[in-house]
């Protein structure tokens, strides 16, 4: 009786349909992206112009010879850009692009 009762359960798990769903894109994914991709270029934008901020200021500090507070500056802009960077690979990694 547990024979014919395992072997019923084998050819039932044998004949079962597994189901494969297909991936669909959400309906406002091409907003999201657009929005991402603003976003990106914000980042990029904002990063550059703040390198450029803090060499100006660099320069201004050298030729004024006030305190120096560029180094710190630059350094949390390249940081800041880094961090930039890893998040954007990070996104096109989950996203699959």
């Amino acid at each position: 009786m547990f024979h014919t009762a395992a072997h019923e359960l084998l050819t039932q798990l044998q004949h079962a349909q597994i189901f494969n769903p297909t991936p669909e894109t959400p309906p406002v994914a091409d907003k999201l992206l657009r929005l991402v991709r603003y976003f990106t270029w914000f980042v990029l934008l904002s990063g550059v112009l703040a390198i450029t901020y803090a060499g100006g200021r660099f320069a201004w500090e050298k030729w004024s010879g006030g305190g120096v507070q560029a180094p710190k500056q630059v350094a949390g802009a390249l940081i800041g850009g880094i961090l930039a960077t890893s998040a954007g690979t990070i996104m096109n990694a989950v996203i699959g692009q």
